[in-house]
């Protein structure tokens, strides 16, 4: 037993914790001589509900390694954004393929009102009120590339006033 502890007490205990979401998961049938072989993808997103998050897509013959394989994409392709009082700082709206999105921040107590693929990215970044709108293609895989393309084109406060050459009380006004 003692040496339990022991190994407990070495362990880190600043790991980072993530939230996991399954954002889709899908099944392939290929037809073969022995009848048919299925495949599965999976699409989630990963978050640390601090402004940080991933998305990974996933393929293998077995649904729980193709969600393991998604997961340990996202958390290598994680990005940040800024959330400013628990929402987005400004309207964003962005087209990816099909699919147009539409993200407005929202009064605090609203909450995240916004179909599945945005709850689920919203959720696992940290924001709390946001308004979503999808036009076009829902196609999942498509609405989360988008949000991430959003996502990248918000800009940080500090940033933009930096870039322009002014205070941060002279930008604000």
């Amino acid at each position: 037993m003692d040496k339990r502890e022991e190994k407990h007490e070495s362990e880190p205990k600043s790991k980072e914790t993530f939230v996991e979401k399954l954002v889709s998961l899908n099944r392939t049938a290929k037809v073969v001589k022995g009848g048919r072989r299925f495949s599965f993808s999976a699409l989630t997103v990963v978050g640390d509900k601090n402004g940080n998050i991933g998305f990974g897509f996933g393929k293998a013959n077995d649904v729980s390694e193709a969600i393991r394989k998604s997961i340990d994409k996202a958390k290598r392709n994680m990005v940040a954004f800024p959330i400013k009082n628990g929402t987005l700082p400004y309207d964003v709206t962005v087209s990816y393929k099909a699919t147009k999105l539409i993200l407005k921040p929202a009064c605090p107590g609203s909450g995240i009102i916004a179909g599945g693929a945005v709850r689920a990215i919203m959720e696992a970044g940290g924001v709390t009120d946001v308004l979503a709108k999808c036009i076009g293609s829902r196609n999942s895989n498509n609405v989360v590339r988008a949000v991430f393309k959003g996502i990248s084109m918000i800009k940080n406060a500090n940033t933009m006033a930096h870039n322009r050459g002014k205070a941060m009380k002279d930008f604000w006004g």
